[in-house]
């Protein structure tokens, strides 16, 4: 399994960190680089800034994954301060399907998440999940002192990957796997909104109908996935940006993709690194600047105090937040 395809987008960055090749059992865990071409899943991609954004997100998660197989994690941080979260994502599915295949009750997503990934909790709890669902295993906790909200993320990434894996019967027939609860469906439909965002390329319109064609009942949480992708990963224009608003305020769910995007600058805030794209998309998502609406999501977890850990407390703490969006735009 080689790394080529990841080396060669680095190396287009500017930077050329090249993996060791994985050795014995490791080497059948590894990715092939062109896992990440979306194009291959018969994505709807427009060639242009939507794509290369999706690709190099993808690419940079691969590059994370192989760098755990071949032991070499560190060398996450010799990519783009940018795409760092996704590389981390990366390294978090490769720990986690590590011990889970190796019995060590999450020994090695605990290293990461207390160590080179400290500061990308977000985006290893989302990792996590994908590694659970490589697997086909529904996520738990999956580490000692996991963070007791943070943690149901990993449902979001689970998510996401499983409906990457099966976009046609995830996104066409809009099926639920029966790996969840009821109390789980609705987190792991933020991470399906967060895949018809790379799906249909970041285009207002046609993720707009996508979703009008979920029941209503869904919807609310893509509508959340979907904030959260266009102001973490982007690829859409101001305008565009703009489009997505109107299409969400139309479908009742204005507050949600603001609550995404809340999410979504809390993670970047705290990775020590604000990116143009997420910078900008703030105040026409979450019409407000990027301190303002990650203060939203540190209050909430204040007012829910230190024994929050339920769903239904990761549910109260996204209410809050989208309260405060609508306390904020009350007439």
């Amino acid at each position: 399994m080689g790394d080529t395809g990841t080396t060669s987008f680095l190396e287009r960055a500017g930077i050329r960190p090249a993996l060791t090749p994985a050795k014995g059992l490791r080497r059948f865990l590894a990715k092939d680089p062109l896992e990440s071409d979306l194009g291959r899943r018969r994505f709807r991609l427009r060639n242009g800034a939507s794509r290369t954004v999706f690709a190099k997100a993808e690419k940079s998660y691969v590059f994370g994954f192989n760098a755990v197989i071949s032991r070499e994690v560190e060398k996450v941080e010799e990519i783009p301060a940018e795409q760092q979260p996704f590389g981390y994502e990366g390294a978090a599915a490769a720990c986690t399907m590590l011990d889970l295949l190796t019995l060590t009750r999450g020994r090695r997503l605990h290293e990461l998440l207390t160590g080179p990934a400290q500061h990308h909790r977000h985006a290893a709890y989302l990792g996590a999940g994908r590694g659970y669902a490589l697997l086909r295993l529904r996520p738990v906790r999956g580490a000692r002192q996991a963070h007791p909200l943070l943690r149901w993320l990993a449902v979001d990434g689970f998510g996401f990957q499983w409906s990457l894996a099966r976009a046609d019967r995830m996104i066409g027939e809009r099926t639920m796997p029966d790996l969840f609860t009821r109390a789980h469906c609705s987190v792991f439909d933020q991470g399906l909104g967060r895949l018809l965002w790379y799906h249909d390329c970041a285009s207002p319109d046609d993720v707009a109908a996508r979703i009008a064609g979920f029941p209503a009942g869904r919807r609310a949480d893509l509508w959340s996935g979907v904030g959260f992708a266009a102001a973490y990963t982007g690829g859409a224009e101001a305008d565009e940006l703009w489009w997505l608003t109107e299409h969400a305020g139309a479908d009742g769910f204005r507050a949600h993709l603001a609550q995404g995007c809340a999410f979504a600058v809390a993670a970047r805030l705290r990775s020590g690194m604000l990116p143009d794209h997420t910078a900008q998309a703030v105040p026409t998502l979450a019409g407000a600047d990027p301190e303002e609406v990650a203060a939203w999501t540190d209050r909430a977890l204040i007012e829910l105090g230190h024994e929050a850990r339920t769903h239904e407390d990761f549910r109260s703490w996204q209410s809050q937040i989208r309260h405060s969006w609508t306390r904020r735009h009350r007439v």
